[in-house]
């Protein structure tokens, strides 16, 4: 019978690995945790950019009417992101509106999860103003 205490170590196995799982698990949770939060953080922008693009295209159809105005396309925008806000912060919202073109652009920022990431969005778009061409 072999005493414990004289065990000889096994060939092959290098001493002195204890707790290099644990090690390894330090380094590797917060490199994973940052992954995750990376998805998340473009997730949100792709949620951002896709809220200023709805504004943008309904206060596109409200201003290019005929006698729609830069004013009811704000508004328009305005009520669009009080209901879908939420990842986009400072939103601003540009109308113009001429005779023969109506343009609105909204831009604004993104939710950070991320210190130090800064990602901003923007959704422009273009479309003729309605007339009437009484015959």
């Amino acid at each position: 019978m072999t005493c414990p205490a004289r065990r000889r170590a096994r060939p092959g196995l290098p001493r002195g690995d204890a707790g290099a799982g644990a090690v390894e698990l330090v380094i590797v949770t917060p490199l994973l945790m940052l992954l995750v939060l990376g998805v998340i953080q473009f997730a949100l922008a792709e949620q951002a950019q896709h809220v200023a693009q709805a504004a943008a295209t309904q206060a596109l159809a409200a201003a290019r009417v005929q006698d729609g105005t830069a004013a009811a396309g704000q508004a328009q925008a305005a009520t669009v992101l009080s209901q879908l806000g939420g990842s986009l912060t400072g939103p601003a919202v540009t109308v113009t509106r001429t005779a023969t073109q109506a343009r609105v652009t909204v831009t604004g920022g993104v939710e950070s999860l991320i210190p130090g990431v800064r990602l901003h969005v923007r959704a422009t778009v273009t479309g003729p103003a309605e007339e009437w061409a009484g015959g």
